[in-house]
């Protein structure tokens, strides 16, 4: 014997929507810091460190400082942010839920 569904069908539909909203944001932050960090490990520490090379930072040329140093930093800044971003994405879709629920009879 299976347990009653606790969710009332007319909630099932919004709640879905709810979910792939939260889902298709979370990709595309996800998507969106993978192209930054494409960028900057591999674009500025080793496809234009010859260019970057020109300049410097610290002392050192800027595209092996990217090699070394500035991939982990961007890396690490990465994930701050998206620990920040999820946490805000989280209370909303958390809001959006209770509103839903408030909204159903």
């Amino acid at each position: 014997m299976s347990s009653p569904d606790p969710t009332p069908a007319s909630a099932v539909k919004p709640a879905k929507a709810l979910l792939a909203r939260y889902w298709r944001r979370n990709l595309q932050l996800m998507a969106g810091l993978l192209t930054v960090w494409f960028i900057a490990g591999l674009g500025c520490g080793i496809l234009w460190a010859d260019t970057l090379n020109q300049f410097q930072l610290g002392g050192f040329p800027l595209g092996f400082w990217f090699a070394q140093q500035g991939g982990i930093m961007v890396f690490v800044l990465l994930i701050w942010v998206y620990c920040m971003a999820m946490n805000r994405l989280d209370a909303q879709h958390q809001r959006d839920l209770e509103n839903l629920k408030k909204e159903q009879p």
